[in-house]
């Protein structure tokens, strides 16, 4: 069965942060699925890129049985997320029942917005670690993996962002391919 990934956008999200996911899991043959969370499927991204997003995210029902969930960055797309209280149910539905939660950038301010795995082992951006560390534990790395739960610093570590999702989901022949399409240093 073919595992499905939900990212999240929202007006003013990180373009790298949300389609290198995007891309790299769709290289290894994962359906993906693009959610705006406001009440178009065009998002505009911080930089001002439009995105055409596959659906809207509703009342959030139908995303419930992915296999991973996708937070961006970006500002003010972090910001929007976090006010979404239809967001927050998600991204904890899917932490406490132990599917895949991912995080990057500001991204992971949904989790001190919503209780979501308050103490774990987290990486978040420079400029909302003060947000962070009174609810998780802070880790300078640039891509952390706590349980299943995997956040990172933000946009220059998409991609590594982007794999390490990947090798949650996949098997080591797919990634192998993967390196090799993309000439990934190994």
């Amino acid at each position: 069965m073919e595992k499905k990934v939900y990212v999240l956008l929202a007006d003013g999200f990180e373009i790298i942060e949300a389609l290198a996911p995007v891309d790299i899991l769709r290289r290894c043959n994962l359906d993906v699925c693009t959610v705006a969370i406001g009440d178009s499927t065009t998002v505009c991204s911080s930089n001002n890129i439009k995105v055409e997003a596959d659906m809207l995210m509703g009342d959030g029902s139908a995303l419930r049985e992915g296999d991973a969930l996708i937070l961006p960055g970006g500002y003010p797309g972090y910001y929007n997320l976090c006010r979404s209280a239809t967001v927050g149910e998600l991204a904890k539905h899917f932490y406490n029942s132990g599917r895949l939660l991912a995080a990057i950038c500001g991204g992971p301010t949904v989790l001190k917005e919503y209780d979501i795995a308050l103490g774990k082992n987290i990486t978040c951006h420079n400029s909302v670690e003060h947000e962070m560390e009174k609810t998780h534990s802070l880790n300078r790395c640039t891509v952390c993996e706590d349980g299943n739960l995997i956040t990172a610093k933000g946009a220059g570590w998409s991609v590594d962002f982007a794999i390490a999702i990947a090798r949650r989901l996949v098997d080591n022949d797919t990634i192998t391919k993967l390196f090799q399409g993309i000439q990934f240093p190994v």
